[in-house]
């Protein structure tokens, strides 16, 4: 049987559609449950959302995290995920898991690499073992892994303004889906393509067409935030996200910002991820909807308000800024991990809360006000 046409627990349905932009509203289905749409997805590389339990960012009211192939492989290992019966019961975490396949970490944490027709040779970057990933190997260890949602294996090109070198990386990546598709096995997985094509808007549409026309379960847009400049970016979001089918998931890979996801949903996304929330946490920033906070700042010492007012996270409802400067004066463990909770907190509602927007036709203007409101209070 073609694996293709073997019956999934997997769709999507769209809810809602605002009339002034391409953002829409929807439900996506799991074989772990059902979420919806626009969602941010908490980064969980190596099966954890770093420095926070999974109790916690339940919590948060995340509906779906992601977890990262490439990671998992080198340690644990597949054999030992595989010996808890996936990564869901690894973890302690029973919702949604999307995982990344590892073309972009290949891309990004080893200089020492070789893409062949066949797929990446390069270098651990946990102990420099030589490590060889086929598009065959990848959909294997997701398999193994039991992530509701997969991703190709894909080559994702450094910034470069030069058609040869993206265009060349386009027909890999083309030629890898297919025999991503191929080989799949699980029918409880849902399998995602990838657009690439850099910054040139003839590529990107090529490579939107012909992936499309292998039929996947979803798409993502990969390739940005890696180097273009922003205007690049919104550039490529704005001509392609809304092309792709209306009635599959599209996720934009990497984009991490209360106003990158504004901008991401206007054009037609439904689905987000980035470290930003907790990187940004460890360093005791803050995302509020004024812009940021950053509570080691000396103005913050007496300071009894919470890191963002009205805000029904667990760090606000319980601790002032002036506590929190202090665990980081103090290097506590527990400011990082108190900030992190709030960050997470506030994107995954950030989201959630343009959902109702779309519903009731304010998209539109919110937009233009929250980013007004945000850039420049983040100056």
């Amino acid at each position: 049987m073609n694996p293709s046409t073997i019956s999934r627990p997997f769709g999507f349905e769209m809810t809602a559609r605002d009339t002034n932009t391409h953002a829409r509203t929807g439900i996506v289905h799991t074989a772990h449950g059902s979420f919806e749409t626009p969602v941010f997805m908490p980064v969980g590389t190596q099966g954890t959302v770093k420095g926070i339990t999974p109790r916690d960012v339940e919590e948060t009211g995340a509906e779906i995290i992601l977890g990262n192939a490439y990671h998992l492989y080198i340690r644990p290992g597949i054999e030992i995920i595989q010996k808890f019966g996936g990564l869901h019961r690894f973890m302690g975490w029973n919702k949604p898991i999307l995982t990344d396949s590892g073309g972009f970490q290949v891309f990004s944490l080893t200089r020492l690499r070789e893409i062949t027709e066949e797929g990446a040779v390069f270098q651990s970057h946990v102990d420099g073992a030589r490590i060889f990933l086929t598009p065959e190997k990848v959909i294997e260890i997701q398999e193994a892994i039991g992530s509701d949602i997969a991703m190709i294996f894909d080559e994702c090109p450094p910034p470069t303004k030069d058609r040869d070198v993206i265009r060349k990386s386009l027909e890999v990546t083309l030629r890898w889906a297919k025999r991503a598709q191929v080989h799949r096995k699980r029918p409880d997985q849902a399998l995602f393509g990838i657009v690439q094509g850099g910054i040139f808007p003839d590529l990107r549409a090529e490579s939107l067409a012909r992936t499309v026309e292998m039929g996947f379960d979803g798409y993502a847009v990969g390739g940005l935030a890696v180097g273009e400049t922003k205007a690049e970016t919104l550039a490529i979001m704005e001509q392609t996200v809304h092309v792709l089918p209306e009635n599959k998931p599209r996720y934009l890979m990497g984009i991490g910002t209360p106003v990158d996801f504004l901008e991401g949903i206007a054009a037609g996304a439904d689905m987000f991820d980035c470290v930003t929330p907790t990187r940004y946490g460890r360093n005791g920033s803050a995302f509020t909807p004024r812009g940021l906070v950053v509570v080691r700042n000396a103005k913050y010492a007496e300071d009894e308000k919470p890191l963002s007012e009205g805000c029904e996270c667990y760090t606000c409802t319980h601790f002032s800024r002036a506590y929190l400067r202090h665990l980081f004066n103090a290097e506590e463990m527990l400011g990082p991990q108190l900030v992190s909770i709030h960050n997470i907190f506030f994107f995954v509602h950030f989201v959630k809360s343009l959902r109702r927007e779309i519903r009731e036709g304010r998209f539109a203007r919110f937009k233009k006000e929250f980013i007004e409101q945000f850039e420049e209070n983040s100056r």
